[in-house]
């Protein structure tokens, strides 16, 4: 480490960071120790520095790079990311766990000289707004400039906030290696290892690069915070905030949706407006108001299907100038190609398998694709035109309406309230989402995903669903919450167009405000159809039908009686279930087979109901 770095170092007048730095450049054996800070002229050098050691290239328009992940090292690694506890202790069965002492011994047995030849960075960011309640500090030390540069996009810059510490360890810090690199990629994936220290506040992960893996501040954060966020009652969430706009005001909800049912979709609807698309801190305000924060700054987005008809706003910030990272799509002639981006691919070019052509296979006889269809795009969120104003807001923004979003084709509605916080909570904890052919190549195969954060939990079920009830009592006027479905079929044919949740946001906003009446059914409330129909006129100058409304908006008591057992035998595994749930799931079913018995047939039309 130079003179300049171990002064800024000495800057932060914090013996916590000083040893941890120390610790892991004695353990790692760099070549070099580089401490960066907030400067635009430190920042300035990780992007060049992404470029000398080729983990970067530039591509044809001005600020746009390529960045390439190993063959076997496109995702999140699901098997080598574990969750450390003490001997003997179980979280769920759904969670992967390791046991402490000896995951932490193996990781730094294998962390013994990893960082030989390579540079060594160390850089300070701040989780959510700075100055805030919100605000976590943590500090990254990686080898990878790519990563390095990554998180400046992503995460708010964080030195000058390691100062207010005042030489407090309460910080997250995390320790990236990519390990030995062939070809300018992890060598050793077979030795991959995501470690999540809960009792210190850490995480573990070399050999690797792709940023699920790489980058602490992403979802290895995430499992941390929810740790912070159980022991000091408040809800870190996987959520996008989003303002809805009408009449003249913003109304903001937060999200959750599992992978495949329209999160990023939502959040990106024309005339709204975005202030995250992934994660949000949701802490109770001095009016006993829910507020939220977005973690982040910026979006490491899944650039597949983005496309100038269907996200007109995303594919124009992709496609000019200015500081963005493309990772594993197809490069020609130093442009960016992605698989759904409207336009015929070049038939060769470079991709995460080198030089592609057409037909190519791997060493299993798999035809390699173009591009990765987990490829990624890395943007600030201020590059956006569609940018709310209180992004970087320090009291976050108030939060009126929290939508959960799952993914069926033959059972719940568009679109539904719950009927209270408690059932809200029920309905989030039910979150399902149907597979497609296109992921396991079997349709129909229904996932339990609650809260669309099953990945990231690091408490039990059970705690965690409390935790939830026990935030809505704390507070004066609870979010109501929604439910989500964009894709119901009927004989292979989708009941609803890519634009309609425009429509389904503008009713939520509007049962915000006491605009509209509801019809109530045994599993929430559904819009009137008069009420759609001025709205689809309005917003997307459509007519409406009744035999639309009629087939999207029928209760199926059979196909939603399915859906409990499943979820009942889910939840029969886990300790602890707090009552509320067992009664709400108790209630639903009491409720479905009463109106299947007094309208005597399982699909119920909502003209009925009315």
């Amino acid at each position: 480490m130079d003179k300049k770095s171990s002064s800024i170092l000495e800057e932060l007048n914090n013996r916590h960071v000083l040893s941890i730095v120390e610790k892991y450049a004695e353990l790692c054996k760099p070549a070099k120790v580089t401490v960066l800070t907030d400067s635009e002229d430190d920042t300035e050098y990780v992007r060049k520095l992404a470029l000398e050691n080729n983990e970067e290239s530039n591509l044809a328009l001005e600020g746009h790079t390529i960045h390439f992940d190993g063959y076997n090292d496109q995702g999140r690694d699901k098997l080598n990311t574990k969750i450390l506890v003490p001997e003997g202790t179980v979280i769920s069965k759904y969670i992967n766990t390791g046991e402490r002492e000896s995951c932490l011994e193996e990781v730094h047995s294998l962390m013994s000289g990893i960082m030989k030849g390579k540079e060594m960075l160390v850089r300070f960011f701040c989780l959510g707004p700075k100055n805030s309640k919100f605000s976590i500090s943590a500090m990254q030390i990686t080898d990878s400039a790519y990563v390095a540069h990554s998180e400046s996009i992503l995460y708010r810059p964080g030195f000058e906030q390691f100062k207010t510490l005042n030489g407090s360890d309460k910080f997250f810090y995390f320790v990236h290696s990519a390990g030995e690199l062939e070809n300018n990629v992890t060598k050793n994936v077979d030795k991959r290892r995501i470690y999540v220290d809960m009792a210190g506040d850490r995480v573990f992960t070399i050999n690797n690069q792709y940023a699920g893996n790489s980058m602490g501040l992403k979802k290895l954060a995430l499992r941390l915070a929810i740790k912070k966020s159980h022991q000091e009652d408040w809800l870190c969430e996987h959520m996008f905030i989003m303002g809805a706009k009408r009449k003249g005001r913003t109304t903001y909800f937060t999200g959750a949706f599992p992978s495949g049912c329209g999160k990023t979709s939502t959040a990106m609807l024309p005339g709204q407006t975005i202030i995250g698309d992934d994660i949000a801190y949701i802490k109770l305000g001095d009016d006993r108001m829910a507020y939220a924060v977005n973690v982040e700054q910026g979006i490491f987005g899944i650039i597949e299907d983005i496309n100038p008809k269907d996200d007109p706003m995303i594919y124009e910030v992709l496609t000019t100038p200015g500081e963005i990272i493309f990772s594993n799509v197809l490069v020609k002639d130093n442009l960016p190609y992605w698989l759904g981006m409207g336009k015929e691919l070049p038939g060769s070019g470079e991709n995460f398998s080198g030089r592609w052509y057409k037909g190519k296979t791997d060493a299993k006889g798999n035809t390699i694709p173009a591009a990765h269809k987990n490829a990624r795009y890395t943007i600030r969120i201020k590059g956006l035109p569609n940018t709310d104003p209180r992004l970087d807001d320090p009291d976050g923004v108030p939060v009126s309406g929290m939508i959960y979003g799952g993914r069926d084709s033959d059972t719940s509605p568009p679109v539904l309230e719950s009927l209270s916080w408690p059932h809200g909570v029920f309905i989030g904890s039910a979150i399902e989402s149907e597979t497609t052919a296109t992921t396991l190549g079997k349709t129909g195969v229904r996932k339990h995903n609650p809260m669309a954060n099953l990945d990231f939990l690091v408490i039990p079920f059970g705690r965690y669903i409390e935790r939830h009830l026990k935030f809505g009592k704390s507070l004066e006027t609870p979010p109501k919450i929604f439910a989500t479905n964009y894709f119901l079929k009927d004989n292979g044919r989708w009941l609803n167009g890519m634009l309609d949740k425009k429509v389904w946001l503008m009713w939520m906003e509007g049962r915000i405000h006491g605009e509209f009446e509801a019809i109530n059914t045994p599993v929430g409330r559904i819009p009137k159809y008069e009420d759609l129909k001025a709205l689809f006129r309005e917003h997307l100058d459509k007519e409406y039908s009744k035999e639309d409304y009629g087939q999207q908006f029928s209760i199926r008591t059979d196909k939603l009686l399915e859906r409990l057992d499943r979820i009942e035998e889910i939840f029969k595994e886990e300790e602890d279930i707090p009552d509320e749930f067992t009664n709400e799931l108790t209630s639903q079913r009491e409720r479905l087979v009463k109106a299947k018995e007094k309208y005597k047939k399982a699909v119920i039309s909502p003209f009925e109901i009315e």
